[in-house]
This record gives C-alpha cells, structure tokens and sequence, in this order.
C-alpha cells in the first residue's frame, strides 16, 4: 500500500496478545513455519491470481508474513491487533472499523484462534466482505498432530499457546452457513511436520505432499474458501459506532469518462421499419 491507513479503535492491546504475537511470529520464521507459509502460499495462489475487486485485506496476529501473493486487486491492506512494518490498519479482529460490504476478498490468518469470541470476530469480517466477495480462513487444525502437540504444549501455565483456541473446520462451517457464507472448498496442510534433513527430510515431505494432494482432514493446516452470498445490508454493524468512531470508507474508483463527443450511435438499417410500444410502425 502507498496510502496505508491508520487507525488505533481505542482499545488496549494486552499482554496475553502480546507473548501470543511473540509465539506465533517465531515459530512462522522457523524451518516449520517456513515450510507451512510455502503451503499456504501454493494453495491460495490460484484463488487470489483469479480474484477480483478493488479492496483485499489480510487480518490476522502474523505481521511479518503477507499473503497477498500475485494477487491482481492493488489495493492492499493488512491489519493486525500490534502495530509493525506493513500493518497498515491496527484494530482488533472483532471491531474492523471499516464500512460494511466494502472490502472484495478477506485472508483471515489465525484471526479466530486468538480471540474470546471468535463467532464475533467471524461476523464482523462477514460484515465489512461485499456480497460474492471471497473470504479465506487460515487456522491450526486441532484434529491433527500439530493440535495435539499444540494443545499439550498449552497444558504448561508458563506457556503462551495456553490461550490457544483453536477452531474446527465443522464448527467454522456451521457459523459461515450461518451467517450466509456458501463454503466452496476446503484444504488440509502440514500433515507432517518439516524435520530432520536428508533422506529423512525427503521422506516426510514426500508422505506430506502425498496427504495435502488427497486432501486428508489430518493436516496441521486448513484453508477454506466462502463466499457471501447474502445481499448488501447497507448500514454499518460495527460496535465502533458505539464508541463514536467513524467507520473507514473504501472508496471505489470512478468509471472512466466518456469521450466528448460521443460516439454517434449506431443508426437503423435500411428497410427496417420500427414499432412503438403499441405495435405501430413508426417512419
């Protein structure tokens, strides 16, 4: 983004977020995470290359790692809880303060694990996605081994991932057809980890590739793609407006001006005679 916004709703960040944050970005920048973004980054790529609009933003706890790929749509936002580089909009991921039904495809990555009401946080990114826009869900899959390890590692009153929440691909299915989302399709990563090196390195992600291309539901990892298909509200939902904020208008560009003069219009053809509205033939 040239322009990026810049808004705090007002809302103080806690420590929680903040050793969450720290966790998550480290382990995104480990051989694993690393491994898992190159996944993440193939499976949306033929989505976002064929997506259209004028406004895409990324939501989510991850700052330093954007998804937007060789996505066509040029304006680009990003937004996340704690300020950093390319962040361009800080708010919390259940008070968007943007307009509703303005914002063309939406890439929520971990925006639902982190929070205390994720069904909230899921009905605000309905509310600010236009009708057929295109919403993608990045979570953990708690049904896999990286949820066991995850949720074992929570067990520990020292650790951060404690506050973990993750969200299951059933339940993020209902609370989309509930809120008028058509589920389009889903997709399972990281069914194994990224370790060692070698012919054991190989192996595992020989065995990894051979679950993400038969799509098994055991994936650390899921994306799923939705589209909204309820119509335009036209009024904003957002509880900012109960802290007076203004909500953010994503303007959409002008169509471009016809040339003056104008193009003559095509004139009838000779020998064709035309009616009115009544059915009689007009000289």
């Amino acid at each position: 983004m040239s322009d990026p916004l810049k808004l705090k709703t007002g809302l103080r960040v806690n420590d929680q977020f903040n050793d969450i944050l720290l966790e998550l970005e480290s382990w995104y920048r480990s051989d694993r995470g690393q491994y898992l973004l190159g996944q993440l980054r193939s499976t949306l790529r033929p989505h976002l290359e064929n997506a259209f609009g004028y406004h895409i933003l990324q939501i989510g706890p991850v700052r330093e790692h954007t998804l937007f790929g060789d996505c066509r749509i040029h304006h680009r936002v990003q937004a996340s809880e704690s300020a950093g580089a390319g962040v361009g909009l800080v708010c919390e991921t259940g008070e968007i303060p943007l307009e509703s039904d303005s914002v063309d495809v939406v890439i929520a990555h971990h925006s639902l694990e982190f929070v205390d009401n994720p069904h909230q946080a899921l009905r605000e990114i309905q509310r600010v996605l236009t009708p057929q826009g295109q919403l993608l869900v990045i979570g953990f899959n708690p049904l896999s081994l990286r949820g066991l390890a995850t949720a074992v590692r929570g067990l520990s009153e020292r650790s951060s991932w404690r506050h973990h929440q993750p969200v299951s691909t059933r339940r993020l299915t209902d609370w989309l057809h509930l809120l008028g989302c058509e589920l389009q399709d889903s997709h399972y990563l990281y069914a194994l980890p990224a370790l060692g090196s070698g012919r054991l390195r190989r192996g595992m992600e020989t065995v990894d590739g051979w679950a993400a291309r038969h799509n098994l539901p055991v994936g650390g990892a899921y994306v799923l793609r939705a589209i909204k298909t309820v119509v335009a509200q036209n009024r904003p939902r957002s509880r900012l407006r109960r802290h007076g904020e203004k909500l953010i208008d994503l303007a959409v560009p002008k169509p471009a001006i016809a040339p003056n003069p104008a193009p003559r219009a095509p004139g009838r053809s000779a020998g064709v005679a035309a009616r009115d509205h009544n059915g009689e033939i007009v000289h």
